[in-house]
């Protein structure tokens, strides 16, 4: 049956059992999680539900979707990329990396076509350039966007380093031991004392 406009602007709900099966609502049908890829594809939005509970899988079962896809070989996510989202979990950044993950995906999509003739004309190192060049720039797009929101944005100026040496010259333990301090209160002293004979000379 055709679905109508209001049908259209609606996300479909898909059950989760506890077979592991996947009942379309809308279809009236069991889908599987390749049925699924293809919904995701044809940029066609779903929303998973356990049949029982009602909590929302639809993140569980988007990440099993992006599992099956990359275990029959074909490797989107590269082991570097995966061992570096590891370690993200748990950490003080973790909470930023859905967002910069989300910014730059969304700019690759609205640029795909220009991507899509950039590797056509040329593969290869140019090819590869050109994506690598468009990930620096939206990097520094993110950064500048976080920068309207907190007032510790990232500094790629090389600032960061320096305000890192200020704070670390105003905390107790960045304090001189007094051994030090006399030092340097000694050749102070003395440099005081050539300037003076200088000056008189």
């Amino acid at each position: 049956m055709a679905r109508d406009a209001n049908q259209e602007s609606r996300p479909v709900i898909i059950k989760k059992y506890a077979n592991r099966r996947l009942y379309n609502t809308d279809t009236s049908t069991y889908v599987t999680l390749e049925d699924l890829a293809e919904m995701v594809r044809a940029e066609r939005d779903f929303v998973v539900y356990d049949a029982k509970t009602g909590e929302d899988l639809t993140h569980a079962v988007l990440t099993q979707i992006i599992v099956e896809q990359e275990s029959r070989g074909t490797n989107l996510l590269p082991i570097g990329f995966l061992r570096q989202l590891i370690r993200f979990y748990g950490d003080g950044m973790q909470k930023l990396v859905p967002s910069y993950l989300e910014f730059s995906l969304n700019t690759l999509t609205k640029q795909q076509e220009q991507y899509r003739r950039r590797f056509a004309d040329a593969f290869g190192t140019a090819a590869f350039d050109a994506v690598q060049e468009q990930v620096r720039k939206n990097f520094e797009a993110f950064e500048k966007a976080l920068g309207m929101f907190t007032p510790f944005a990232a500094d790629t100026s090389g600032n960061r380093d320096e305000q890192k040496s200020e704070d670390a010259a105003t905390t107790p333990a960045a304090q001189p031991a007094e051994d030090d301090i006399d030092t340097l209160k000694a050749e102070l002293k003395a440099m005081q004392d050539r300037l003076e004979k200088l000056s008189r000379n």
